[in-house]
């Protein structure tokens, strides 16, 4: 008797224990399903963020933010002569440029300088070009009138030329100074009547000049087509005169070349700043591609405020701007 009251007692904590165990189990599997969806998620969410962090690594300006970019827009490369140790100009341009939507074209502005020769360099700079991919390094020693120019336009064939993407990558390729405000939308519209093929555009230096084709285009800011960026990568004739005024040797190939058949003079919508007065300034007026030779932070406030660039500011609570 005593024997089967034991293993009744035996029994019932048994089934008891299978009981808990198979409600544990169930309990268990629902949290590991939950878990497994909670992951899931993260991992959409990660992948949706570097998605994001990609689109936003280069000053890349479409005619909507929205929209992809047309087969018809305007393609133009600006690229922009600096020194690697010039970071905050380089952030000040980024908000001169990134906050500007042309319509009707993308452009890319990219800051070209030569070899890297510090330590310091080698780091502040590779984290720009993690953040931003708008920076050129052409493989020569840093200059000014001694062929950096020929450099880089030489260059840009072997960077861009893909042919897995449209060709060419750009209509136009604009060398600008780090002095100059270009009005992007101005530029893109003053370039949509214009040829796409041997086109060499900018202000004709001298000052009192209107004439294209006897000078040469002021280095504030010229355009060239891309069969002249092309050109100049394969030609001689830059390679045997590269040293002096850039701009001026840029013409001078132009010339000798007898490239640049289509040209056209932007003045005065492009201009130097009207202080001091000279024959190649006036007044800020709103029929303007370029201003020249802001070399103050007054003089870029100045002019940012002439044009109203911040009218499109809205209204938040995180600020108050009056």
């Amino acid at each position: 008797m005593s024997t089967k009251t034991d293993q009744k007692r035996f029994i019932l904590p048994c089934f008891f224990f299978i009981l808990f165990l198979c409600v544990l189990a169930s309990i268990n599997e629902v949290r590991l399903d939950s878990l497994l969806k909670f992951g899931q998620c993260v991992s959409n969410f990660s992948s949706q963020s570097d998605q994001y962090s990609t689109s936003e690594n280069s000053i890349n300006l479409a005619a909507n933010s929205s929209d992809s970019s047309s087969d018809e827009d305007i393609r133009i490369l600006i690229g922009i002569p600096t020194l690697a140790d010039q970071y905050q100009r380089r952030h000040f341009l980024r908000l001169i440029y990134g906050t500007q939507s042309p319509v009707g074209a993308k452009i890319d502005v990219k800051f070209v300088f030569c070899n890297l020769t510090k330590e310091d360099q080698k780091v502040l700079v590779a984290l720009e070009i993690m953040r931003y991919n708008d920076i050129i390094i052409l493989n020569c020693k840093e200059n000014m009138n001694k062929g950096k120019t020929l450099t880089m336009f030489s260059s840009l064939p072997e960077i861009f030329n893909d042919t897995n993407e449209q060709y060419p990558p750009y209509h136009y390729v604009m060398k600008g100074d780090d002095d100059t405000y270009l009005r992007l939308n101005s530029l893109v519209e003053s370039l949509k009547p214009l040829p796409r093929e041997d086109l060499y555009y900018g202000y004709v230096i001298p000052c009192r000049s209107m004439d294209p084709f006897k000078h040469y285009m002021s280095g504030m800011g010229y355009l060239v087509s891309w069969d002249i960026v092309e050109w100049i990568r394969e030609s001689d004739i830059p390679r045997k005169e590269f040293e002096g005024p850039e701009d001026k040797v840029f013409g001078d190939w132009m010339r000798n070349g007898r490239r640049g058949k289509n040209r056209y003079n932007a003045k005065w919508s492009m201009y130097n700043y009207p202080e001091p007065p000279t024959t190649c300034t006036h007044e800020l007026w709103p029929d303007t591609i370029a201003v020249h030779l802001l070399k103050n932070q007054e003089k870029w406030i100045r002019t940012l405020t002439y044009f109203n660039v911040t009218a499109n500011l809205k209204p938040s609570k995180m600020y108050h701007i009056p």
